[in-house]
C-alpha cells in the first residue's frame, strides 16, 4: 500500500460507493478509462482484487470491503482536519461544499455571487444533481450543505426554507390560452403536458393540484431537463408546470409565456438542509446564516 496514492483511494471509494466506474467518473469529472486505470493501479498496490463483476454489476470483494471502510474512515478524518483548519482561519480562507437539486442551478449563481464577493478567500465546490443522487449525497454526508425543493421525509435532517419557489403553468406564446385572464384549471383537461421524470418534486406538486381539481393529466412527453422542456414548449409540443426561477433568463423570450391559471402559482420553497448532528464549519455556518438572513433578497424579482 506504500505505492497507493490519495487520488487512487478517492477514485476507489467513489466507485465502491456507487458500484459503478461510470458514476465515479461523473462524480469526479474524470474519464472512465482514467477511473479504470486508477483502480487497476490500486489493485496492483493492494495485491488482491478489489472488485468482481457479475453480469453487468460490480461487487466488492472481501479485500475491497475492508479497503472501502478504511477509506471512509480516512476521508472522514481528513474532512474533520479540513474543518478544523478552516475554523482556525476563520472566514479569510476555507472551502464550502454545496450540493443543489438540478432546478436550483438557476438560482445558485445569484445566491453564491454576493457571498463569494464578500468572502473572497473562500473556495466553493458546487455539485448540481438530480433528486435521487442528492439524497444519496445527504446519506453519505458528502457535502456541507444541500439546497433542495422537496425535503426528504425519510431522512433525519435539519431543514430550513429560505426562498420562495413558485410553480407556474408555461405554454408557447401562440397557445390558444395565451393572454387570457383567470383561466379555469378545468380548461387544462385534455391539454398535452410535458413533464419531468417520475419522482420530480415539481411534477408531483403539479399532479397533486391537478388531480385535486379533477384534471386528467395527459403526459405527452417526459424530459430530463427544464431546458429541454422549455424548448419543447416553444415549438408547441405541449404545456408544462415549471419553477418560475427557470424562466428568469427568458423574460425577453417571446416564444414562451406564463398562463394565468386558477390555483397557480403553487407556493413552494427552496430549503437548505444538513444532517442532524452534523458539525458545520465556520464557513458553512456563515453561508447558512447568509441564506437565512438574505435569501429573500437574492432572486431577481418576478
Amino acid at each position: 500500500m506504500k505505492n497507493a496514492t490519495l487520488q487512487q483511494l478517492r477514485v476507489f471509494e467513489t466507485a465502491a460507493r456507487y458500484g459503478s466506474f461510470t458514476r465515479a467518473a461523473e462524480e469526479l469529472f474524470l474519464t472512465q478509462p482514467t477511473v479504470s486505470m486508477q483502480i487497476k493501479q490500486l489493485t496492483k498496490a493492494v495485491g488482491m482484487p478489489l472488485f468482481e463483476q457479475v453480469g453487468k454489476r460490480l461487487y466488492l470483494t472481501t479485500a475491497g470491503k475492508e479497503l472501502f471502510e478504511t477509506c471512509r474512515e480516512v476521508f472522514e478524518k481528513l474532512n474533520q482536519f479540513e474543518m478544523t483548519v478552516a475554523d482556525l482561519k476563520g472566514l479569510k480562507q476555507g472551502r464550502l461544499r454545496l450540493a443543489v437539486i438540478t432546478t436550483a442551478k438557476y438560482v445558485a449563481p445569484r445566491i453564491l455571487a454576493p457571498f463569494c464577493q464578500r468572502y473572497q478567500g473562500i473556495d466553493v465546490s458546487l455539485k448540481v444533481t438530480n433528486h435521487e443522487r442528492l439524497i444519496d449525497r445527504i446519506v453519505q454526508n458528502l457535502d456541507d450543505l444541500y439546497i433542495i425543493s422537496h425535503p426528504p421525509e425519510s431522512l433525519d435532517v435539519s431543514c430550513h426554507p429560505f426562498l420562495e419557489n413558485p410553480l407556474v403553468v408555461v405554454a408557447s406564446a401562440d397557445h390558444p390560452l395565451a393572454g387570457e385572464k383567470n383561466i379555469s384549471i378545468k380548461q387544462l383537461t385534455g391539454q398535452s403536458f410535458i413533464m419531468r421524470e417520475p419522482g420530480s418534486g415539481t411534477r408531483e406538486a403539479a399532479q397533486k393540484l391537478l388531480e385535486k381539481f379533477g384534471v386528467l393529466v395527459n403526459v405527452r412527453l417526459e424530459l430530463g431537463s427544464n431546458e429541454a422542456i422549455k424548448q419543447a414548449i416553444a415549438v408547441g409540443l405541449g404545456i408544462s408546470v415549471l419553477s418560475r426561477h427557470t424562466l428568469t433568463m427568458d423574460t425577453a423570450n417571446s416564444q414562451i409565456t406564463i398562463l394565468d391559471v386558477e390555483g397557480f402559482p403553487i407556493r413552494r420553497y427552496w430549503y437548505v438542509l444538513y444532517p442532524n448532528g452534523k458539525q458545520l464549519s465556520v464557513v458553512a455556518r456563515a453561508f447558512f446564516e447568509y441564506l437565512m438572513d438574505e435569501g429573500r433578497q437574492m432572486a431577481t424579482p418576478f
